[in-house]
């Protein structure tokens, strides 16, 4: 998908960075073929978002996981995805827990 003002051998996207409160959003103009790690460089989001770990970080483009080596398409949105702080499965555990009510009672739960 070709933007109707990008620059011959050039592409347009966005790094987001979504933090428990905010977001943050850096749009860029980078050298076709660049990579997620070529964008997230060129964003600066180390040195603009505070807490930002390197390290413990993944990335996708509109919802779907890729690697730091993924070559990007004009229009595509980084996205960086903090670590989950709690793990799904125990969390679906636990409300199910909650509905069952004391001693797996299910008619004690919430109605």
């Amino acid at each position: 998908m070709a933007s109707s003002g990008a620059v011959a051998g050039t592409i347009h996207v966005s790094v987001v960075h979504a933090m428990p409160d905010s977001a943050w959003q850096a749009s860029l103009t980078l050298p076709a073929g660049a990579t997620v790690a070529q964008a997230v460089a060129a964003s600066d989001v180390a040195r603009r978002v505070p807490g930002y770990r390197p390290e413990n970080v993944t990335f996708g483009i509109f919802g779907q996981n890729c690697g730091r080596d993924r070559v990007l398409a004009d229009g595509d949105r980084v996205e960086i995805y903090r670590p989950l702080t709690f793990d799904p499965m125990e969390s679906r555990r636990r409300r199910a827990a909650h509905r069952r009510g004391p001693a797996g009672d299910p008619s004690s739960g919430p109605r």
